[in-house]
């Protein structure tokens, strides 16, 4: 089974979101626990993409834009994942489940 290393950055961080993907075993990881609060998106892409870890916000625009300039410079990333901020915790989770 294939499963997804995520890395929440600080749009997207709830610990009740962290604390209910840890309960059904996804692997994640805050900005915080990684000690990356305040680095630019591409920064947090950068790490992300370094530790093997799909990027999760709700931060859209950005990272879709960022993806863009990813692909163009011929970099690669490990995926990000895009929520809208009104997205329920339940359905995030339902989500990310869907992927694994």
């Amino acid at each position: 089974m294939i499963s997804i290393r995520l890395y929440l950055d600080e749009d997207s961080m709830d610990w009740d979101l962290v604390e209910a993907l840890r309960l059904r075993n996804i692997d994640v990881i805050s900005v915080q626990e990684a000690g990356t609060q305040g680095n630019t998106d591409s920064d947090q892409l950068l790490w992300a993409t370094s530790y093997n870890r799909v990027l999760y916000s709700h931060n859209i625009k950005d990272f879709c834009q960022l993806h863009s300039e990813f692909l163009a410079l011929g970099k690669v990333h490990k995926g990000i994942a895009l929520m809208p901020q009104t997205t329920s915790i339940g359905d995030q989770v339902r989500a990310k489940l869907l992927h694994i």
